[in-house]
């Protein structure tokens, strides 16, 4: 099969553009040549300045290639995802997205945008999604930046509403794991790594859960929707089948770092100023990943603690940059004290 990758090498790409070629099927990946990973030599590479966010155009001579498969791993909102669709219509028998958890009306809740998502104990496909578009969009420089036009909902409407281009969406959790940008277990590991006594919570955030997923399986997820043409016209959740609140995470991350501080869920008035933050964490972010696990035979081959211990020792190796003003310990002690 020849797979054309749209994006594929940063973060999770080279994961899956590996195990695709190890399949045996022949790749090219679309890129701008910023990040040259280690890849399999049979891996033709594109290079183009129009691989940057939006991707608005593709050369000649990847719609000469002729791909059976086109994943696209960077489609951002509804221009790039339009262009993609009118290019490889009539060439590809299926177009599959990455797109993300930040559809569904729990997230717009977390970042208010939102006014209401229902309970739910975990997050179907079929789950209510935001009513309200562009939710980074105050972000954004200006109408020229990417950002602006962000949007996965819009992503997954054009992709899906194709007949002539059958398409496959994945809404991929939190994903972690050695070259992770986000860096999101540091804050947690840096305060064990110092001796904290204490590590100090938001109640609400201690008791949230949010699906993850490490790279690997993330990876693995993907391939098998690439491949497996039974996934054409379907959306699946990806991630970890099991989702633990925040402070179970941490509590394993102890485990395996051996820090025997406590971990201390504080009202969020009560913590320091430099851990509060103005989340909604009223709704779970945890997904039902039992579609893809029913009709793809989807399974993690990387158990959360084995994919915590790889993450905690790449942090470790190659630890970020950091503000030094978000470890406040005088701060944290003072928090710490008046809750006796």
């Amino acid at each position: 099969m020849r797979i054309l990758v749209i994006g594929g090498t940063a973060f999770m790409g080279p994961h899956v553009v590996r195990r695709l070629s190890a399949a045996g099927h022949e790749v090219a990946v679309f890129h701008r040549g910023q990040h040259e990973p280690d890849l399999p030599n049979t891996v033709t590479h594109v290079h183009s300045p129009s691989a940057a966010f939006p991707i608005l155009h593709f050369p000649g001579e990847l719609i000469r290639w002729n791909p059976d498969t086109v994943l696209h791993m960077v489609a951002m909102g509804e221009r790039d995802a339009e262009a993609a669709v009118r290019a490889f219509r009539g060439i590809a028998r299926r177009l599959v997205v990455c797109s993300s958890g930040d559809v569904y009306a729990a997230y717009g809740l977390l970042i208010g945008t939102e006014n209401d998502a229902p309970h739910l104990h975990l997050l179907k496909e079929d789950a209510p999604l935001r009513t309200k578009h562009y939710p980074y969009r105050k972000t954004a420089k200006n109408s020229d930046d990417w950002i602006y036009h962000y949007d996965k909902i819009l992503v997954e409407k054009i992709v899906m509403g194709d007949p002539e281009l059958p398409g496959t969406v994945l809404r991929l959790p939190a994903v972690y794991g050695p070259g992770d940008n986000r860096h999101s277990f540091f804050p947690y590991l840096k305060r064990m790594d110092d001796d904290r006594p204490a590590i100090l919570l938001n109640e609400a955030h201690a008791r949230w859960r949010w699906t993850h997923g490490y790279v690997d399986n993330v990876a693995a997820a993907i391939t098998l929707a690439v491949l497996d043409d039974r996934g054409a016209g379907r959306i699946y959740n990806v991630g970890d089948e099991f989702t633990p609140s925040t402070e179970e995470r941490v509590r394993l991350l102890a485990k395996i770092t051996g820090w025997r501080g406590q971990i201390v869920p504080l009202p969020g008035g009560s913590l320091p100023k430099h851990l509060r933050d103005t989340y909604n964490y009223s709704r779970d972010l945890a997904y039902d990943t039992s579609r893809i696990r029913r009709e793809l035979a989807y399974r993690e081959h990387i158990t959360l603690e084995k994919g915590m211990r790889r993450t905690v020792d790449d942090l470790r190796a190659n630890p970020p940059s950091f503000d030094v003003g978000q470890y406040n310990y005088a701060a944290e002690d003072e928090a710490l004290a008046a809750v006796g």
